[in-house]
């Protein structure tokens, strides 16, 4: 096969029309091989004998999209030194946009000889067990597509997943159920826009593999945080797999959520890959460039930093591995439209050394990179090493998922908090996170439940998790749920048990949506959706995990409740303020805490660990918020009322000064709206049951309704 020098950029493989470039980054190879297949598997080796600042490089005249090809990379094979090179291993490219195939575990798949140990390489060729990467046509019609470009202030993200969320939808024709183009397709679509979400975050869709471990098990990575390609959309969302098509559908599923106004936000793992620790198989970076690709241990570079709990750590401070990283981000959004990233223990990817360092070189790079600085930018911001828990410790561009948000507001409502002040230093945008480098409250993104945990149902319902389908002796995921349910767990015929939990369901849902900072919803939750106890469902790719959409009338009800609240949202600017509350400001008050008897809250109250009753005054028209035409409105004032006591609590609404009259427009006690339009006069006396929220408008606003 006739191979011409070619050139180094752009890495990966580029089909120019009549032939394509092929380009490999490796710093300690000796030699590198690509490795084309035809359509009956035979394999044709050609040596890339032009490296340019360690890139690989090489022309194929001829060859075009369908192309599946791999590489095999020469040199030592020394662990002790951190080099695992080994040419019997075929390795995914990591630019490759699109693989396919399985990994099926045969013995070769793993660059050692398993009967020895990893310091024995191993002779057998894997290329018959190994995904193949394939050369892809980049050319789509976009027509007039265009990011949605929702601002932060108004964004509500649904987290969910591709194949739950539509394998068992009815209206989803069968052969669409599972893909990209069943989330694209109008009842799913229909179903978001009617709720009132303005972005769907999507689990993994980069390339992954099922793990080794429970592939031996009969069990498969449902999750897919488990990455071996960064650009290529994982195949086994497609409704047609194979020969580039799967890149078409996810284009497609982008355009189609783009016209109805969705923005599209990837969950993606650039922390570690699928190769897991020493013992993992030889698939890609690791056959490539171990020592390049992957944070090895300083004093005995056999074995990897693990700070993701996976077996190993992406390497962040290394050039070209950065470069990977902003090249993967740079395509998902140019050529494939996506809008956000929510990155995955994103305090790995900050670690210089050991400690995690707010202005690392990953860091420096967003900051200056033209495209992805103006995308939407989420960290999951903690890992599971040393000093690794981040919250509110990233800088300006970024939003972050706020554990300490989801904490207090568990604890609030199952009534093991310590009083009300992390309560309300919460629901007001979490200022003493975020305010201090010039974030707005937007840069908290509050969740209660997420796909990592029990469903919002479940944490109301299970005293314990129930993981036994996942195989390991119940041990993975939270250790206990206790103190939701006082021992009554799970199903029951208990009407009064029952209720209590679809109340704390409705509570929990209100306290997300009326709190400043940027509400996600973990998918399901809106109707109350179960995983029957499991609260780490990685690996449950069935009925356990997909989303149920036989509702039943508490469910249909929960969903409505929902959907009002979200409109309520969306209605309201003080709500979600751009800016945070300043207390008194000219006079008047744009947010006041209030002890259930109507006055002022005291230091003794704030310091108090028995308070769990509360009232929160919310100014709409003390600052004026801009629209989105710039122009300066002036909102509703509400009054929230909040009792997460176990018993009835009689509210005092303050006196005139705050409001001379207030009608009920939630009351999480009255799910139908039964007490909607019920006028209360200030002094007024208001009742709230044991584990409710009212909230009440002020009826002598000026703005027009």
């Amino acid at each position: 096969m006739n191979i011409w020098p070619g050139k180094p950029y752009p890495l990966g493989a580029q089909w120019d029309g009549t032939g394509t470039n092929f380009a490999l980054f490796s710093e300690h190879a000796d030699a590198v091989e690509l490795c084309v297949f035809d359509a009956d598997g035979h394999e044709t080796r050609v040596e890339l004998s032009e490296p340019t600042a360690f890139i690989w490089h090489g022309y194929l005249p001829g060859i075009g999209p369908g192309q599946r090809y791999g590489y095999r990379v020469h040199g030592p094979y020394e662990p002790a030194m951190g080099h695992r090179f080994n040419p019997a291993k075929l390795l995914v490219d990591p630019y490759a946009k699109s693989i396919e195939g399985r990994v099926d575990w045969h013995a070769a798949v793993f660059g050692y000889d398993l009967d020895a140990d990893d310091t024995v390489p191993d002779d057998r060729d894997s290329a018959p067990h190994v995904p193949k990467s394939l050369v892809t046509n980049p050319f789509f019609d976009w027509g007039d597509d265009r990011h949605p470009n929702t601002p932060w202030y108004e964004t509500i993200i649904y987290e969910t997943h591709v194949r739950g969320l539509t394998m068992r939808h009815p209206d989803v024709p069968p052969e669409l159920r599972g893909t990209y183009a069943g989330l694209g397709s109008p009842p799913i679509i229909d179903y978001l826009v009617d709720l009132g979400v303005t972005a769907v975050e999507l689990q993994p869709v980069h390339r992954f593999i099922h793990d080794h471990f429970l592939v031996r098990k009969g069990l498969r990575n449902y999750w897919g945080y488990n990455s071996v390609g960064f650009l290529a959309p994982h195949d086994e969302y497609a409704a047609r797999e194979g020969n580039g098509r799967t890149i078409y559908e996810f284009k497609a599923m982008v355009k189609a959520l783009h016209e109805a106004g969705l923005e599209v936000i990837l969950d993606v793992v650039y922390n570690h890959t699928a190769e897991g620790n020493h013992l993992g198989p030889t698939l890609s970076l690791r056959g490539i460039d171990n020592a390049s690709y992957y944070r090895l241990v300083d004093d005995d570079r056999r074995y990897y930093m693990d700070y993701t709990g996976t077996g190993n750590s992406l390497n962040a401070r290394h050039p070209h591995v950065l470069q990977l990283i902003m090249d993967s981000l740079r395509y998902w959004v140019i050529q494939m439209h996506v809008d956000g990233f929510r990155f995955d223990l994103a305090s790995t990817l900050a670690r210089e050394l050991h400690d995690v360092d707010r202005l690392s070189a990953f860091f420096d790079i967003i900051q200056q990179d033209p495209v992805i600085s103006q995308v939407k930018l989420i960290a999951e911001p903690w890992d599971v090493g040393e000093g690794g828990y981040q919250v509110g410790n990233f800088p300006t561009l970024w939003t972050e998922w706020n554990g300490k948000y989801r904490d207090a507001i568990r604890d609030f409502w199952r009534g093991e908090g310590h009083g009300v002040g992390e309560l309300a230093s919460r629901m007001a945008g979490s200022s003493d996170l975020y305010a201090h480098n010039g974030r707005r409250p937007y840069a908290s993104i509050n969740f209660v439940t997420a796909h990592d945990g029990f469903t919002m149902r479940d944490l109301v319902s299970y005293n314990e998790k129930h993981n036994e389908a996942n195989l390991d002796d119940n041990s993975s995921g939270e250790d206990h749920n206790r103190s939701w349910n006082h021992g009554v767990e799970g199903p029951t015929d208990d009407k009064e048990i029952n209720e209590l939990r679809l109340r704390q369901q409705r509570n929990l849902l209100t306290t997300l949506f009326l709190a400043q900072g940027v509400p996600m919803l973990l998918g399901g939750d809106e109707f109350g959706r179960t995983q029957n106890g499991n609260n780490n469902v990685f690996c449950q790719d069935n009925e356990l995990s997909w989303y149920d959409w036989d509702l039943s009338d508490d469910q249909r009800a929960l969903c409505a409740f929902t959907r009002r609240l979200i409109e309520l949202r969306a209605n309201h600017p003080v709500f979600r303020r751009q800016q945070f509350f300043r207390g008194a400001t000219e006079g008047t008050v744009d947010l006041d805490w209030l002890r259930p008897d109507g006055t002022d809250m005291t230091d003794d109250d704030w310091a108090s660990g028995d308070q769990q009753s509360i009232m929160f005054f919310l100014n709409g028209q003390a600052i004026p918020t801009p629209d989105a035409r710039g122009q300066q409105i002036l909102d509703d004032s509400f009054l929230v009322l909040l009792n997460a006591a176990a018993e009835q609590v009689k509210f005092t609404l303050p006196g005139e000064q705050y409001g001379r009259a207030w009608t009920l427009v939630v009351d999480t006690a009255e799910p139908a709206h039964r007490g909607a339009g019920q006028r209360v006069s200030a002094g007024g006396r208001v009742e709230l049951v044991a584990r409710s929220i009212q909230v009440l408008r002020r009826m002598d606003d000026a703005r027009e309704r």
